[in-house]
């Protein structure tokens, strides 16, 4: 039987209808894979901050040299096949993270040494650029564990660079307090003032609440009675 117009029209509608379906449910298949690259992304950093954290209280706990690859997995509740997915070995995690904290290290002794802070007097200053560098040690004990431990594979320059960017920032301040200070008094100086400064750390690390703030005050009592009369002027505000 021949067709009507209508039958067709409807045949046309429906085959049409049927192809911007398809056509709609492939773009919104593409729509929805395409951010699925982003999110396995995500996922990998989230995994790799995990890995981290864990490798952070492994090192603060057993030191670099004990510290195994199984060990830092069952701190981050994960299979070691998960760990190798990210890191071929614990050198690795301790590169990472090393480099991950030397680079907020350098940030937070651009902001303890700000030039507003220079200018304040003795007992000011000492408040204002140890106690950053303090917190940041405490929040981040795993930094003092990889810079000063033995054998941390990759990190030795980085380590050795940020003591001498340390030793040029207290330099520069002792020069403002002591003009006419020679020199070689002022390298001998901030050499002392950094080594005061490590050793009292060990302590203020070892200890907390009222105990670690009793170590902090006794640092910088230390430190500003060592100071005092070799200053023989204070920075202009």
């Amino acid at each position: 039987m021949p067709r009507t117009p209508a039958a067709e029209s409807t045949e046309k509608g429906t085959k049409s209808s049927a192809e911007i379906a398809a056509a709609t449910a492939g773009t919104a298949t593409a729509t929805t894979a395409a951010p699925a690259p982003r999110r396995r992304q995500a996922r990998g950093e989230r995994r790799i901050s995990q890995l981290l954290s864990a490798a952070a209280g492994v090192f603060c706990r057993t030191g670099y040299a004990a510290a195994s690859t199984n060990a830092i997995a069952r701190e981050a509740g994960v299979s070691p096949g998960t760990l190798y997915q990210y890191f071929p070995n614990k050198e690795a995690i301790a590169m990472e993270l090393g480099g991950q904290l030397l680079q907020r290290a350098n940030e937070m002794h651009g902001q303890a040494f700000r030039p507003e802070n220079l200018k304040r007097p003795l007992p000011e200053l000492l408040d204002a650029v140890l106690d950053p560098v303090i917190a940041f040690n405490c929040e981040n004990p795993a930094f003092w564990a990889l810079m000063h431990g033995t054998g941390v594979p990759g990190i030795a320059q980085e380590h050795e660079e940020l003591h001498a960017g340390l030793l040029t920032r207290i330099d520069a301040v002792l020069r403002d307090f002591c003009p006419q200070a020679a020199p070689h008094e002022l390298a001998h100086t901030s050499n002392m003032i950094l080594g005061i400064f490590k050793a009292s750390l060990d302590l203020i690390l070892a200890h907390e609440g009222d105990e670690r703030a009793a170590y902090i005050a006794e640092l910088k009592t230390v430190l500003l009675r060592y100071l005092e009369p070799m200053i023989t002027t204070t920075p202009a505000h």
